[in-house]
């Protein structure tokens, strides 16, 4: 079916020449086109252009924009959108005072998750996940990385990635899935820590590449978590499976996990609240790219990642929500954007690129998506009547999507 969408108040992101991703100065140039039309054809996009060179084209559906503004859809390149129930105690914990190590202590945080995912039955856990992707795409998400992790046994993380999968394969938007069995040690590992490495790498890694459940394998390489030995050691063994590495790194402590992610070729390095000099100059060594996760910053109370050195130092960053129960409990991107501008200090056009292009980018998706590029998929929401794309971040509180088409469909 052919659509096409006229009188666009402005017309965002407009790539005429693709660019896998953008970095430094570059972010801050935001293409638009005002006063545009936007031509889609099935899934993809065939053509756009000023309403002034508008020629006559053939078109099943005609779609007046006036006074609204045209995105390509988001692309959020972490999360962990299949877990069970909630951590609705521990936020209380967290305002009492408790820290976030002083809670995973007390046997919260990801074991506190595992726990439950392990007592939740496969198809109660989809059903879960489901009503979390409708809710992202409703806020203008295309594309989504999902992540294992709070199985931490072989049962319970394949159970995890089956889940994804069956989202895939339920869902229209792109959907990538990642391998973390490396989120923590289970509490009978407790002292037996290369044993757990050993079930990894020997146990559920073969089955994750036997049944081809996963994209990308990550480790949460910190501090009281996995060392830079261990995470190097089951990077290496998933490379191994074909498994693209990526990493959460530099949440809390700098121990040399980005050095260990940029040298594994790791697709992200994801969370970079603390980042020293030398942690600069591995990332400039490498085509890793740094993942932002502001609005964990926000919930938690932690500093955010220091966005200005990054692009400073001529490097590409990308936002993602991290949608988890513990630390995020949210998938609003929009949100994402908008602190990024106001704690971060990102402009709007950097926030945007790297909530689009970049986050694409992170995700293996940079043909396809984060852009509006002929031939990428129809994927953007239509906005409100609204002045300028900068309110979007201006008005955080607000939902300002009018519609979302995904694959050139309406969601409704």
């Amino acid at each position: 079916m052919k659509k096409l969408f006229i009188n666009i108040k402005e017309l965002v992101q407009v790539r005429e020449t693709r660019v896998a991703k953008v970095s430094g100065a570059a972010m801050k140039i935001l293409p638009t086109i005002k006063n545009a039309f936007l031509y889609i054809e099935d899934e993809l996009i065939k053509g756009f252009g000023s309403m002034d060179d508008l020629a006559d084209l053939k078109t099943d559906e005609l779609i007046d924009c006036n006074g609204k503004m045209i995105f390509p859809t988001w692309c959020d390149s972490h999360t962990h959108i299949v877990f069970s129930g909630n951590r609705e105690g521990e936020f209380a914990d967290r305002i009492k005072g408790l820290s976030y190590k002083e809670i995973a202590q007390k046997g919260g945080g990801i074991l506190n998750s595992a726990k439950k995912l392990q007592e939740t039955s496969e198809k109660d856990l989809y059903q879960q996940a489901s009503k979390r992707i409708e809710e992202i795409i409703n806020l203008g998400t295309g594309a989504v990385e999902i992540k294992s992790g709070y199985g931490l046994n072989t049962s319970s993380e394949i159970k995890m990635l089956r889940v994804i999968q069956k989202l895939k394969q339920n869902y229209p938007i792109a959907i990538k899935a990642t391998f973390l069995g490396a989120h923590a040690f289970p509490s009978k590992y407790k002292d037996n820590k290369d044993g757990y490495i050993d079930l990894i790498i020997h146990e559920m890694l073969p089955l994750v590449a036997k049944d081809n459940l996963a994209d990308f394998v990550d480790v949460f390489c910190e501090k009281d978590y996995f060392t830079v030995l261990q995470t190097k050691r089951i990077l290496k063994a998933a490379k191994e499976y074909g498994l693209i590495p990526k990493i959460h790194v530099n949440q809390f402590y700098s121990i040399g996990g980005i050095k260990a992610g940029v040298a594994n070729n790791a697709l992200s390095v994801d969370h970079l609240e603390v980042l020293t000099e030398e942690d600069l100059q591995d990332l400039q060594k490498g085509e890793s790219m740094p993942v932002a996760l502001p609005s964990c910053s926000f919930f938690l109370g932690i500093p955010y990642t220091p966005a200005r050195r990054i692009l400073d130092a001529n490097l590409p960053l990308a936002l993602a929500s991290d949608y988890n129960p513990g630390s995020t409990p949210s998938g609003n991107m929009n949100f994402v954007v908008a602190t990024a501008c106001i704690k971060m200090k990102m402009t709007p056009e950097e926030a945007i690129n790297a909530a689009t292009i970049n986050g694409a980018f992170a995700m293996n998706l940079q043909d396809s998506h984060g852009s509006i590029s002929i031939g990428k998929k129809a994927n953007f929401f239509i906005s409100k009547k609204i002045p300028s794309y900068t309110f979007i971040p201006y008005s955080f509180g607000s939902n300002l999507i009018e519609k979302v088409y995904i694959n050139g469909v309406v969601i409704e």
